[in-house]
């Protein structure tokens, strides 16, 4: 059984993680969100659930605490909460990240709507930890899982992808988290 702490459960790309992670069984997941209240589950009783702030670091740290995976989906003041959530993970001695960043971090010059993803890549690739950083062409709500990779440094290539694209791929390392160890990749559709 492998547990699977997802940080940012009610964002519209983790509510399709959870909804491909939670068919597998040897899956256990924890969600951790601002308002549970607006988790993207109808079977509350499946998971653990962890009211908190990633701003907050002892509620990080009570969440990372037995995990062995932690799977960041968020937005706002990344550089904090990023911070937060590695400090708690070395803390908790818990040593798989799985990141997602954005498209465009580093194009020169950077566009200031990036510059939280910029700032959360960097943290987690310089963390020591065993991470994957996926910077995600923009997001569709199609029903197609059709994506290609792209390392840092090669071009960026393809198009918007569907989330369910984007949760196959995340889902996929979930259950071999041997997989793409400290890689930085740009996934778009093919």
């Amino acid at each position: 059984m492998k547990k699977i702490l997802i940080i940012g459960a009610t964002g519209s790309l983790a509510e399709y993680v959870i909804q491909q992670a939670e068919k597998k069984e040897e899956l256990e997941l924890t969600l951790f969100a601002r308002d549970t209240g607006r988790l993207p589950v109808d079977n509350l009783d499946e998971f653990t659930i962890i009211e908190g702030d990633a701003l907050n670091y002892d509620q990080v740290k009570q969440a990372v605490h037995g995990q062995d995976i932690v799977y960041v989906n968020l937005a706002g003041d990344l550089a904090t909460m990023g911070e937060n959530i590695v400090q708690a993970m070395h803390e908790m001695g818990v040593k798989r990240i799985i990141a997602i960043c954005s498209i465009g971090i580093y194009d020169k010059p950077l566009k200031a709507v990036l510059t939280p993803y910029r700032a959360l890549a960097d943290i987690v690739e310089t963390s020591g930890l065993d991470y994957t950083i996926l910077r995600p062409d923009w997001f569709t709500y199609g029903n197609e899982v059709d994506y290609a990779l792209t390392v840092k440094g090669e071009p960026e290539t393809g198009g918007s992808l569907s989330r369910k694209s984007i949760a196959s791929f995340i889902v996929s390392v979930f259950n071999k988290p041997e997989t793409y160890v400290n890689e930085n990749l740009g996934i778009s559709k093919q």
